[in-house]
């Protein structure tokens, strides 16, 4: 067998940040894989791997240092000029969101365990621990002796980087608060807020310069031009705009690209050009002037199969849905695995997070990150599209569909605007609900009753009836929500967070009867096997089946990365992975009877463990 070569990253790309003095850009991505691309021969190669997701890179200002921040809780320190791991920071008991080069021999780190560490990077040990933000800490900058942090406590806090006091907090604000720029020519700082807002402060007196309105949907990454203080603006609404620094009016729109993703963009070095990395796991560049896409690199081939998520028709078929924006139909069972159709939707390939299969109408649902929703007829083993209906609430997370009398075919899509829209089964808008304060993860449908519950970001549970009345808030969770179901009797809700606990409540009476700790790696889906069993997935590949008689708990690593979504197929479960797979499981042992794979997502191992 021939040795596989590193083309591009087989996940999203997180971030893309140039190397100073060179003509590589270095980029982290959803594959755990750091890698350099050169934007002269267009030769790609990876740096190393990681033991799950990296979330953001980034460089000193020689160039001669890199740090990549992972979910596996570790920062890595990558030597550039040896292309070699150097040294693994190891501190945080949660993902690792971000880092910044306060020096060569100093840096921090922002983690969803809420604090804030500061580094010292000869020695790879702790200088400092600062704690004062309320929920998981995000994102972080420096300038002038002070680190600038922001989070989902909905505040961006400055802190004195010798004593590690809190210089000052601005906000709360209404809305998340994911990103944060220093805009060094103007001293100024720049916040990107989920309401689609940007607000300009001034840096030293912490006041209000502006409020840009700049977008329609939430805001994921705002950066600011070395060169003249231009900010830089990426949103959900799929709009990559400029600022002018001086008059704060709309200056270019770039060149948009059905797979960018919004949270990688930054600036050039020298604040000519723009990058930011793809679904696709490739790299793009941009001309900032223009705003015309110059090149995209790594684009060997289209997409990537990291399935997000899984639907049934209860026999061998299932649908998968993933980051290349391709729907699959493939059978399995004991016996059998095969992809038996692919395709994408009219418009072309767009990166979808959602499935559902609508039996009464004999469809199958799709939801899209560019908040569109796509019906298909499912007829002999082949997908027709019928409907593409913008529903304008930003990326869509889940879908389900009701069979109840009266119901039939009627859709309840989960949304991140933290709206639910109701539509019927032809399609047709009935309502938009506004039941959470921000993303709706997941949601399930009551088995006889015309109810459904829903999860969101905010660590918030819910149920409502079919007209939009909220029926009840469940207390209990302190982070976001991933996943939620209810049991085949329709007593009990089954809920499990970034809290690491699974916690079951009564459906009607809201009691708290279960709340059971899954050890430390954040579970992402659930279902209810048995009324008294709940098998759980992680973001780790793992797969948890959980009794709520005596609180024993099975424990199996199934796949290479996440899994994302669990659904029972026929008399098994299928779990489908970011990996590329789909996994068929029998319930007891959590034994993996057989495998469906459309890719694979590493070609080596960790580089450290």
């Amino acid at each position: 067998m021939q040795p596989q070569i590193f083309r591009r990253h087989r996940g999203p790309v997180t971030c893309a940040a140039q190397i100073p003095n060179s003509n590589t850009i270095i980029t982290s991505g959803y594959d755990n894989a750091v890698a350099l691309f050169d934007t002269l021969s267009g030769e790609v190669s990876l740096l190393g791997y990681h033991q799950h997701l990296v979330n953001r890179v980034t460089v000193n200002q020689s160039g001669t240092l890199a740090a990549s921040a992972s979910s596996d809780y570790n920062v890595y320190i990558w030597d550039l000029k040896t292309s070699q791991l150097a040294t693994v920071l190891k501190g945080h008991d949660d993902d690792v969101e971000d880092f910044v080069f306060i020096s060569d021999e100093l840096g921090a780190s922002v983690s969803r365990d809420w604090r804030i560490i500061i580094w010292d990077l000869s020695s790879g040990t702790i200088k400092r621990i600062i704690l004062g933000h309320q929920k998981d800490v995000l994102s972080i900058s420096y300038f002038d002796g002070k680190l600038y942090t922001t989070g989902d406590d909905m505040t961006l806090r400055i802190w004195d980087i010798h004593n590690g006091t809190e210089i000052a907090k601005i906000g709360p604000f209404e809305n998340e608060t994911d990103t944060c720029a220093i805009d060094t020519v103007h001293k100024r700082l720049v916040l990107g807020c989920d309401d689609g807002m940007i607000r300009v402060f001034d840096i030293y007196n912490k006041q209000m310069i502006v409020e840009i309105p700049g977008h329609q949907s939430a805001i994921k990454k705002v950066a600011v031009s070395p060169l003249t203080g231009d900010i830089l603006s990426a949103a959900y609404d799929q709009n990559i705009f400029i600022w002018d620094a001086n008059s704060f009016t709309k200056k270019q729109k770039l060149a948009s690209h059905a797979a960018l993703w919004e949270r990688s963009f930054n600036w050039t070095v020298d604040g000519r050009q723009i990058v930011a990395g793809t679904f696709d796991g490739t790299v793009l560049l941009w001309d900032a002037e223009s705003g015309v896409c110059l090149a995209e690199f790594g684009a060997d081939s289209e997409g990537n199969a990291c399935f997000n998520d899984i639907a049934s028709q209860g026999d061998a078929q299932l649908a998968l849905v993933s980051d290349d924006g391709l729907i699959r139909i493939g059978e399995l069972s004991e016996t059998t695995a095969h992809w038996q159709y692919q395709g994408a939707p009219q418009q072309g390939r767009v990166l979808m997070n959602a499935a559902t299969f609508c039996p009464f109408k004999k469809q199958l649902i799709t939801g899209a990150h560019n908040q569109h929703l796509h019906i298909f007829s499912n007829q002999a083993q082949e997908l027709a599209q019928q409907l593409e209906i913008g529903l304008h609430e930003g990326p869509i997370n889940s879908i389900r569909t009701s069979m109840l009398k009266g119901h039939e075919g009627e859709m309840f899509v989960a949304c991140y605007s933290g709206n639910l829209v109701h539509l019927d089964a032809n399609g047709v808008l009935l309502k938009k609900i506004a039941l959470h304060d921000n993303a709706i993860k997941a949601l399930a449908l009551h088995p006889e009753l015309p109810i459904g519950v829903s999860c969101c970001a905010g660590g918030e549970l819910l149920s409502w009836d079919y007209t939009g009345k909220i029926l009840k808030h469940y207390a209990g969770h302190t982070a976001i929500v991933d996943g939620v179901d209810i049991d085949p009797s329709g007593r009990f809700i089954a809920s499990a967070g970034r809290d690491f606990t699974l916690k079951i409540h009564g459906l009607e009476d809201g009691v708290l009867y279960h709340c059971i700790h899954l050890g430390r790696r954040s579970p992402k889906s659930l279902c209810f096997a048995a009324p008294d069993v709940v098998i759980v997935t992680n973001y780790w590949g793992e797969l948890l089946r959980v009794s709520l008689s005596d609180g024993t708990i099975i424990r199996q690593t199934v796949a290479q990365n996440g899994i994302s979504s669990i659904t029972r197929h026929g008399g098994h479960f299928a779990a489908a992975s970011y990996d590329g797979a789909v996994y068929l499981v029998e319930e007891q042992q959590l034994r993996v009877l057989n495998v469906l794979r459309s890719m694979t997502q590493q070609i080596a191992a960790p580089a450290f463990a």
